[in-house]
């Protein structure tokens, strides 16, 4: 496995390849595959940004039984597909901000896949060689206002609503990795990816056949069972198996 980050030197955001002794940057982005150049720190000394700048982020909803079954929805036939908007996107570290408009804001511990070639319309292999690598992710959700407006894109599309990282993980098998969310230390989600209603591939094949997506696009693949709400103080961290773990901070509206 390759792990990557994307961080922030001399105002610029570049990429680096993780190592035992480090963190070496790179040239351009992973998808080029570059041979690691100049050593630049440790991870912990890094300024993190999200180790992803995709054009687009594709959400699956409803893809684990058991999320399903909490909610009271019936498990799909195909895949629920929507929309976040770019400015929801934020890195390890950063904080996630609670919007005046909602009294309440969940978590939702996922799976995100990078897309690494561009794509239309592909058979499946064409889908299985479009992956790059996967992250971790949190999908965070205005519940009440997801639940008053009958659709998603307000309560899934506040600014800061998509925590990202810290790494970008290629040339790995997904396998049935675990997933675990955790809120204040304490485990409110965990589950693995052997309980989706749909696989990373099919969703590949699935959401190319909709729309063109290129080098960096990010496919998120649904939470398990256990979401529940969050307040200003809390720390929320995603951990995937092997994947690192993605830690965020929550702040009022009016920090």
């Amino acid at each position: 496995m390759k792990q990557f980050v994307r961080f922030k030197k001399n105002g610029e955001g570049v990429y680096g390849q993780v190592t035992p002794e480090g963190v070496y940057r790179i040239s351009g982005t992973p998808f080029d595959r570059p041979a690691p150049e100049e050593w630049v720190g440790q991870v912990d000394d890094l300024d993190l940004l999200p180790p992803v700048e995709p054009s687009k982020i594709v959400c699956i909803g409803l893809n684990y039984r058991d999320h399903a079954a909490e909610t009271g929805a019936t498990v799909p036939e195909e895949p629920v597909m929507f929309l976040k908007p770019l400015t929801t996107l934020i890195g390890p570290g950063d904080a996630i901000r609670m919007p005046p408009q909602s009294t309440r804001v969940d978590y939702e511990g996922e799976l995100g896949i990078v897309i690494g070639r561009e794509i239309f319309c592909p058979d499946p292999v064409d889908a299985r060689r479009a992956i790059f690598g996967y992250v971790c992710s949190n999908d965070v959700t205005a519940r009440d206002l997801q639940r008053k407006d009958g659709q998603w894109t307000r309560g899934k599309g506040f600014n800061t609503f998509c925590p990202v990282g810290p790494y970008l993980n290629s040339d790995v098998d997904l396998g049935d990795r675990g997933i675990e969310t955790r809120l204040n230390g304490e485990v409110r989600q965990s589950s693995n990816f052997g309980e989706m209603v749909f696989d990373a591939e099919y969703l590949v094949h699935f959401v190319s056949q909709v729309m063109t997506l290129y080098p960096g696009d990010l496919i998120m693949t649904g939470t398990p069972s256990g979401i529940g709400p969050m307040s200003a103080g809390d720390v929320v961290e995603v951990e995937i198996e092997g994947f690192g773990v993605l830690k965020n901070r929550v702040v009022s509206a009016e920090a």
